[in-house]
């Protein structure tokens, strides 16, 4: 650490006297850092701004697409079905009865202290006659266990309790569980390897003395107009009847013989909501930039006023950004204003949403309100596309100039500052020289002056 002797010579407070004029070198880097300052603020509003028109185009995307702001109700007649409307999702009814639901394969072997092979080998045949050899580490029950549930076949194995023998050993099954449903999970595991399955000389564990098939893997199956000539039986592995009518999925969990009735309508509330949280979100966008568009007023230590531009209240491009969002949502639909509807924007121009008025139009003409949604929803995407594409958006484009001013300001502050050392070490190193010099003509003096108080006095008296 350096030592100051200020004004030793001189009596000037050097150091204070550097560091002010070193306040005035540096003014051109303190208005830099400045600059700096609002541009990186300015930067982080645009980013937030391209992040929030790039969830909106997702948004307006699904809201676009066909039915995108449909909503239905299901009903069934039996608690034993449940439906799940999605996409692509129609109003209609069917019925239907349940023959059997899905099950997973299980089997338990006899009891047993030890595998009874040693070295032990089993073979897994699959439903489709792929075999799969399994050797365990050793005869023991948990290596067994272990070795089968860990050969990636989707078969679980487990050890279970089961008294002990005739000398008071323990004894154990094996529970094997598919973990998967449906007929294709189905297994058999023998003892020996896949020749001796083949061969038709190896043994299967199920059909042991004491051992036991607990559950035969099956798909589940329904009927379709059940007592009709155009009856139809229709299996999934699972309980589920992925997209069994359009954009629905049906699960069922007991067989049912008589027939269950299915009915799927317009949800207008759910309808109504969807709507809303569309909108919700471009009313989200617009906020924001009104939010950074805004100026504010404060007072200084003086009490002076003081005048704060938000960031975006010049910037020409996000007032256009505004003015295509506020005119995809207001601008007509073939001719026609969806104020009626229940969309549209205050005197104060807020986007406004009125989910009765909606709903009742919803009611009485479906399916031109819904085209007219799309519309709306296409023009919203067609804007955050043109301003938030991650290639060309206008917005993106100008992220990458602001980050690249940035970067630019960066470097001449990061110049500044070596020049500004630089200049502070040329202060220092003369205002040094200057007390050095004046250390030496104070020396100087000093010896004159006892000099000159050393030579004889002389007076007009002596003689």
């Amino acid at each position: 650490m350096g030592i100051s002797l200020d004004g030793l010579a001189s009596g000037l407070d050097t150091t204070a006297l550097i560091a002010q004029l070193m306040t005035i070198e540096a003014m051109p880097q303190t208005l830099m850092i400045r600059s700096k300052s609002k541009a990186s603020t300015a930067l982080a509003d645009l980013q937030s701004l391209n992040t929030r028109l790039a969830s909106l185009l997702d948004q307006a995307k699904r809201a676009a697409a066909p039915g995108g702001m449909q909503r239905f109700t299901t009903t069934a007649s039996d608690p034993s079905v449940t439906l799940a409307a999605g996409d692509g999702a129609a109003a209609g009814s069917i019925e239907l009865t349940v023959q059997r639901v899905a099950t997973s394969h299980a089997m338990v072997t006899a009891p047993m202290t030890t595998w009874p092979d040693d070295p032990p080998v089993l073979t897994v045949v699959r439903p489709d006659g792929s075999t799969t050899e399994i050797s365990p580490a050793s005869d023991s029950l948990a290596d067994v266990a272990r070795a089968v549930t860990n050969a990636g076949l989707g078969v679980t194995a487990t050890r279970v309790q089961a008294g002990t023998d005739a000398s008071g050993a323990p004894q154990y099954r094996l529970q094997f569980s598919s973990n998967e449903t449906g007929a294709a999970a189905a297994f058999q595991i023998f003892r020996g390897d896949a020749a001796a399955v083949t061969a038709g000389t190896a043994t299967d564990l199920a059909a042991m003395p004491g051992a036991a098939l607990v559950r035969d893997a099956q798909d589940a199956a329904v009927t379709l107009w059940p007592g009709t000539a155009a009856a139809q039986s229709i299996t999934s592995a699972s309980n589920v009847f992925t997209g069994l009518l359009p954009g629905v999925d049906v699960t069922v969990t007991k067989p049912l013989s008589e027939p269950v009735s299915l009915v799927v309508g317009p949800d207008l509330s759910g309808s109504a909501d969807a709507a809303k949280t569309f909108l919700d979100q471009v009313k989200g966008v617009l906020a924001f930039i009104a939010q950074k568009q805004a100026t504010s007023a404060s007072t200084d230590a003086d009490g002076a006023a003081i005048t704060t531009l938000g960031s975006f209240t010049s910037d020409s491009n996000i007032r256009t950004l505004q003015q295509a969002l506020v005119a995809a949502i207001q601008a007509p639909v073939d001719g026609r204003s969806l104020s009626p509807s229940g969309i549209g924007f205050s005197k104060t121009g807020e986007l406004e949403f009125d989910a009765e008025r909606f709903q009742a139009a919803l009611a009485d003409e479906p399916a031109a309100l819904q085209a007219a949604f799309e519309t709306i929803a296409n023009r919203v995407a067609e804007v955050a596309t043109r301003y938030a594409d991650k290639y060309d958006g206008l917005l993106t484009k100008q992220i990458a100039n602001r980050q690249s001013l940035i970067d630019d300001m960066d470097d001449q502050i990061s110049s500044w500052t070596r020049r500004l050392e630089q200049r502070e070490g040329e202060l220092k190193r003369t205002y040094a020289a200057l007390e050095v010099a004046l250390s030496t003509m104070n020396s100087q003096a000093t010896y004159l002056s006892s000099q000159l108080a050393g030579l004889p006095s002389w007076n007009t008296s002596t003689k």
